[in-house]
């Protein structure tokens, strides 16, 4: 989604419908949403198809921590 009408990289909604937080990943400015951000932190790897890299990433484990 272009930047000029940014949506969750995960859901596709717009800041018209939901709030957005942006990120930079690999010097491209991304959007997600409060909903799935804690994929991005927990479970990065899911969001490997929507940006290629994360394959490997591990997430924060609370728990084990």
């Amino acid at each position: 989604m272009t930047e000029s009408n940014p949506a969750c990289l995960y859901c596709q909604r717009t800041s018209d419908q939901i709030p957005l937080i942006q990120l930079e990943y690999k010097n491209e400015a991304h959007w997600i949403c409060p909903q799935h951000l804690p994929i991005l932190i927990h479970k990065p790897a899911e969001l490997a198809a929507f940006l290629p890299g994360l394959e490997g990433l591990e997430g924060f484990d609370h728990e084990g921590s």
